[in-house]
């Protein structure tokens, strides 16, 4: 394990430096288009797929850096690049992950590239787990999955909801309870293959922002999926519902905690995302500031704009060290004994809204406009307080973390 360093390696630069040339040749020149289109922007994932930057390869590669820097590096990249376009391109990597995380080695080899496909003909895959009435609330999730024995079939019904790809990917993954007594610890994984009869795309969502990042509905209607496509298999499941059972009584709370830490170890990916967004916005305002004149002199030469410019470059800063510290503990297996990962993502995510805000205040009438990026750009911020859990659970993350009360 690397010791941890504020120093990119020759490697890890030149990644930057390749991801950086793309996010400004390729996503940026076509992010006003799509965020007006509100469309899956198929050509640029394309033209991703082509360099190599829209691979299960190229994720692997980052994630196991062990420095624990590729992801939060390549996401900052990517993101200060257009946050609807990066989602579009790294959403699959969602349900990739989930196969990774809980696949048998067969189940990774058959899925994940049905989940990319290749450059020619490139596929998109969903993550559904998120329902009406189960968001931070997992343990009330209502989507069933149960187990035909006969047809040895898993049958699928239930409504996903805020799911990125969902309805036109070809491969969804989709978590369901199988064991309602056993709260988020009676839950499994399933894939549902291309075409499968009963999945279909419910609402198609107009949103605030990450206007190119397709979300949607995804409505399961007796979806049936052979046994195989259980992640993990069906001993696996049995054995980990018989342990879930035993500790129901005596354990289950430390339990619970064991996997809300892992939950945590994938936070800090959102908080590079929102720092890439957050250095985006301050980029353009400081050109701005030095450029725009007023009474006479550059608005930069103003107090008020240049402290607001200080406070920005300070905060991007600030939550990128936080964003580093977590990716590296994370990758070098410590604990994250005072909610570090929520840590990094509640304060990256904070900072993106704000900074972007104090872009568009800097830039003026042309901030509140759509010739300037800075208008987008805080439309996309707000996401980064919602998704991944909302500022207000990371807050009871830390809060419970550090009080030493149960993490529910």
């Amino acid at each position: 394990m690397a010791e941890f360093t504020l120093e990119l390696n020759d490697d890890q630069k030149q990644v930057r430096d390749w991801l950086h040339g793309f996010a400004a040749d390729v996503i940026r020149p076509a992010a006003s288009e799509w965020d007006e289109r509100e469309e899956t922007p198929w050509p640029v994932i394309q033209e991703a797929a082509k360099v190599g930057i829209y691979s299960l390869d190229f994720y692997a590669q980052q994630f196991f850096d062990p420095t624990g820097l590729g992801i939060p590096m390549a996401m900052e990249e990517l993101f200060w690049g257009d946050a609807g376009i990066a989602l579009s391109i790294v959403g699959t990597g969602l349900a990739a992950v989930g196969v990774l995380a809980n696949g048998t080695e067969e189940q990774i080899g058959t899925w994940i590239p049905q989940m990319y496909g290749d450059a020619d003909d490139v596929k998109v895959a969903a993550f559904c787990s998120s329902e009406p009435d189960a968001g931070s609330d997992v343990a009330s999730m209502r989507t069933r999955a149960v187990y035909d024995q006969a047809k040895d079939e898993w049958v699928l019904n239930g409504t996903k909801t805020w799911a990125t790809n969902g309805g036109i990917a070809n491969v969804h993954v989709v978590v369901a309870v199988v064991d309602p007594e056993l709260g988020s610890k009676g839950h499994a994984s399933f894939i549902v293959p291309p075409n499968t009869p009963g999945l279909s795309q419910g609402q198609k969502f107009k949103k605030h922002g990450i206007r190119a990042s397709h979300t949607a509905e995804v409505v399961l209607e007796d979806v049936r999926v052979p046994g195989h496509c259980l992640l993990g298999g069906k001993d696996k499941l049995d054995q980990r519902l018989a342990r879930a059972r035993e500790r129901a009584a005596t354990g289950g709370e430390r339990v619970k905690n064991a996997a809300m830490a892992t939950f945590e170890a994938s936070r800090p990916a959102v908080g590079a995302m929102a720092v890439g967004t957050a250095r985006a916005a301050y980029e353009v305002a400081l050109d701005y500031a030095k450029t725009r004149t007023q009474f006479g002199r550059p608005i930069i030469d103003n107090q008020g704009i240049a402290f607001q410019l200080a406070d920005m470059r300070t905060r991007i800063d600030a939550a990128r060290l936080l964003v580093w510290r977590a990716s590296w503990m994370a990758t070098a297996g410590k604990p994250f004994e005072s909610a570090e990962g929520s840590m990094s993502k509640l304060y990256a995510s904070e900072t993106a809204k704000k900074v972007t805000a104090q872009a568009v205040q800097i830039l003026g009438g042309n901030g509140f406009t759509r010739e300037y990026p800075v208008e987008r750009m805080h439309r996309d911020a707000a996401i980064y307080t919602i998704f991944e859990g909302t500022s207000e659970i990371q807050r009871l993350v830390i809060a419970r973390t550090l009080s030493g009360m149960p993490i529910r």
